[in-house]
């Protein structure tokens, strides 16, 4: 990026702008408001069938997408799915080949990023080497013509919510990984941003560090009310900070949902599998309506079953299985997993079929490998696909 933007060397971490703005797009975000812990300042955002390619690849293929003013929402998919095309087209750091862009009821599409009024935090941290911790954070505001005095307030001010306030005077090579971003959160919040975009951020952190820094970004986002986009492919990131998840697939929203409903009611077979433990075990149809398999009939959610064959696959989560010791049932257990309370055993079943099944510790705590079980669907409607 230019030198209009307030970031480290080569790219924006807070681009320093004038307030720009989006309109609600059909189809409907979740309201955050209500929420005694947040204080909504965020823009509402909208991006409404937005294409893009690059050369023969397609990187977004029509993608709608409508975020609430303060709402947090997480666009989660596998690499080359588009979603972080996505939050730069939204940024300002590439162009639509068609397709609008809206904050707060106007189409930015034609307003340079240094001109969209967001922050934004990514990977690699871009910090300034030659700038200490404060000076970092209050680039931005320098930026913005604020005198040095309110520029250094504002900066503490940061620091100090971001629990670094005994660094300020010290430079990027001096802190941890978890404490450089943790600046670069700050320096992109400095400005007050409408809009605030995370790529990845935490990808590059130990798994420790990352816990203690998503906590404290939904923390953040929750107290200042800052309309945020977050691209991650980590699925527990996602559903562990986000008001909403967007699962992608070749440049398309496959479902949009509240965490617990995308884990609990998947629209797509993608989004079953990619989203937590999925097992395959092959059924039947029975009717219009059901499906039988390991013994059952079980109902169908019946908007994925038009057009199936009657083999299917019967797609149903760890938790979703039934199992009992049996002498000569249908399964024999390869392996458990301790998870804490649960623990995850592992069966296969006859035809070859391996499952994994989730269950109380102290009822499994004696499995051993080579116990025979009988394996058995819950009585709950399932998701059906094609048969693999």
């Amino acid at each position: 990026m230019t030198a209009s933007t307030a970031d480290g060397p080569g790219r924006s971490g807070v681009l320093s702008a004038g307030r720009a703005a989006g309109a609600a797009d059909p189809g409907g975000a979740a309201d955050p408001g209500g929420d005694p812990e947040r204080a909504v300042t965020g823009a509402p955002v909208a991006l409404r069938e937005l294409r893009r390619s690059f050369g023969a690849v397609r990187a977004l293929d029509g993608l709608s997408l409508e975020i609430a003013p303060g709402e947090f929402v997480a666009l989660l998919g596998p690499s080359g799915c588009g979603k972080t095309t996505a939050l730069r087209i939204l940024a300002g750091f590439e162009t639509a080949d068609a397709g609008s862009v809206t904050v707060d009821g106007r189409d930015v599409s034609p307003v340079p990023a240094a001109k969209r009024d967001m922050g934004m935090v990514f990977q690699s941290y871009s910090l300034f080497p030659n700038m200490s911790a404060l000076e970092n954070v209050g680039f931005g505001l320098r930026m913005r013509g604020l005198r040095p005095a309110g520029r250094h307030r504002r900066a503490r001010e940061l620091l100090e919510m971001v629990g670094l306030t005994g660094q300020a005077r010290q430079y990027p090579h001096q802190l941890s990984g978890g404490q450089q971003q943790r600046v670069a959160l700050a320096r992109a919040l400095a400005i007050e941003p409408r809009v605030l975009l995370l790529d990845e951020p935490l990808s590059a952190l130990d798994a420790k560090v990352r816990l203690q820094l998503r906590e404290q970004i939904r923390s953040l986002q929750r107290r200042l009310g800052t309309t945020t986009l977050f691209v991650t492919h980590d699925q527990e990131e996602a559903l562990s900070m986000a008001d909403r998840v967007g699962v992608m697939r070749d440049g398309r929203l496959e479902q949009i949902a509240e965490p617990a409903r995308l884990y609990a009611e998947p629209a797509t077979a993608f989004v079953a599998e990619f989203v937590g433990i999925m097992n395959r075990i092959p059924g039947r149809r029975e009717g219009a309506e059901g499906v039988s398999a390991l013994g059952a009939v079980v109902p169908v959610h019946a908007e994925t079953a038009a057009g199936l064959p009657p083999d299917v696959d019967v797609l149903v989560r760890p938790e979703g299985l039934r199992m009992a010791v049996e002498p000569g049932g249908n399964g024999i257990v390869t392996d458990r997993t301790f998870l804490g309370s649960v623990s995850r055993v592992s069966v296969l079943l006859s035809g070859d079929v391996a499952v994994k099944v989730d269950q109380p510790t102290v009822m499994v705590a004696a499995l051993v490998p080579g116990t025979s079980v009988r394996v058995s669907l819950a009585e709950t409607s399932v998701l059906i696909t094609e048969r693999r």
